[in-house]
């Protein structure tokens, strides 16, 4: 058994007390995290630690499943309450100062093993600290992943302007990911609606290039197919003269500058009309005479 080995096994407690007492203000965010948890994190954290280091050095061994899963279930619980990656990984690698310390008082009449032992056991740590690093680094991204899924939601809501008559307001890019979800949701509405016409208004669309405008085509090809006549409203100038530079052909696409314009034509097609109130009573006073 190598003199790391055992001093995990003979000085657990000291150990514990000496990183507890060590850790910088910075590591124990004690805004984050009262001492209660800490202290259980860090003696359960060192007990499971103990046990694998007197089996293996290799921390994707077997030995080590049990230390692996409770640094995930750390790092999961630290990005939930606001630590970052460097964060958590400070909480292992504040573990080298007590373990260097008690190899030192161990071995300071060896100075070559003492500095084979400080080197073998700062890179298990330095291991164990990228992992736990590597792993709230993935909660992260997937966090960001879901909550890029949520504003995708959010950013293209369909509107049901008239019985019949749905809108898809756009605003921001148009992006591949993106227009799967336009297409998704509007194709949802036509079906849940029963809508016979379909408006998309990219006013809040800041530019219209060849991928975009593919991308739009699709979508109101995918919303005729569904027996919807689709509109595409909401081309500025600036964006009328990109799409005849660049040559994209919507001949087959109804356009309109306004969003009105467009659900005036689609009211049309339904067979109804806005009225005032004032033109409506005198009709009927006229009808009533």
């Amino acid at each position: 058994m190598s003199a790391f080995q055992q001093i995990l096994r003979s000085n657990e407690d000291s150990i514990l007390t000496s990183w507890l007492k060590g850790m910088s203000s910075s590591t124990r965010r004690s805004d984050l995290i009262d001492d209660a948890d800490l202290k259980q994190q860090v003696k359960e954290f060192l007990r499971l630690f103990t046990e694998a280091a007197q089996i293996s050095s290799d921390i994707q061994s077997a030995a080590y499943v049990s230390v692996r899963e409770f640094l995930k279930q750390i790092a999961k619980s630290r990005m939930d309450r606001g630590f970052s990656p460097a964060d958590t990984a400070m909480f292992i690698l504040s573990l080298k100062e007590p373990v260097f310390v008690a190899l030192k008082d161990t071995l300071k009449g060896n100075p070559s093993e003492l500095v084979t032992e400080i080197w073998s056991s700062g890179d298990l740590l330095d291991k164990l600290a990228m992992l736990t690093v590597d792993t709230a680094i993935g909660f992260r991204e997937q966090t960001i992943s879901r909550q890029q899924e949520e504003m995708l939601e959010l950013s293209t809501p369909v509107v049901k302007l008239w019985d019949g008559i749905v809108a898809l307001p756009l605003i921001g890019t148009l992006d591949s990911a993106r227009t799967q979800v336009v297409m998704e949701s509007l194709l949802t509405a036509i079906v849940e609606t029963n809508s016979q016409v379909a408006i998309i208004d990219i006013t809040g669309v800041p530019t219209v290039d060849t991928l975009v405008a593919q991308h739009l085509i699709k979508t109101i090809t995918a919303a005729r197919l569904m027996g919807a006549e689709c509109f595409l409203s909401g081309i500025r100038p600036a964006i009328a003269q990109t799409i005849v530079h660049l040559g994209i052909d919507l001949a087959d696409i109804q356009t309109k500058a306004k969003l009105s314009d467009a659900f005036s034509i689609a009211l049309r097609i339904l067979g109804k009309s806005v009225v005032s109130a004032r033109t409506a009573q005198a009709s009927s006073k006229i009808k009533e005479e």
